[in-house]
């Protein structure tokens, strides 16, 4: 029964690791793939394989800053990043001067019936 629970949990595996950029207020008030409104202060991210809900601790490689984010819309679509972060989840991590960041995606919780794994 204890590894149903880790299993639907994740215990905290690595899913991935790469590039995370961020999008903010030019993109503030439109729809995200999942339907909610993109608001740049929320904790959320885009990411192109994951279920839509899924919830993912981000670690930038170099400081250790960390932040739990929520999977909401689909990206990111320009070069080898591996997650497009909001703004809030950018600034929480720090990175928002450099841009872009090294980061390690951890899986915290799975929507209930969906496999999460990067493809």
């Amino acid at each position: 029964m204890l590894l149903v629970l880790l299993s639907c949990l994740g215990g905290g595996r690595v899913l991935q690791t790469g590039q995370a950029s961020f999008y903010g207020e030019g993109f503030a008030g439109r729809p995200t793939a999942s339907g909610a409104i993109f608001d740049p202060s929320k904790l959320t991210a885009a990411h192109r394989t994951l279920p839509l809900g899924t919830v993912v601790d981000v670690i930038h490689q170099r400081t250790g800053a960390r932040v739990r984010v929520i999977i909401n819309d689909r990206g990111p679509f320009a070069g080898n990043r591996i997650v497009d972060l909001s703004q809030g989840a950018a600034e929480r991590l720090g990175m928002v001067a450099e841009g872009v960041a090294r980061v390690e995606l951890r899986l915290v919780q799975c929507p209930s019936g969906e496999t999460c794994r990067v493809q």
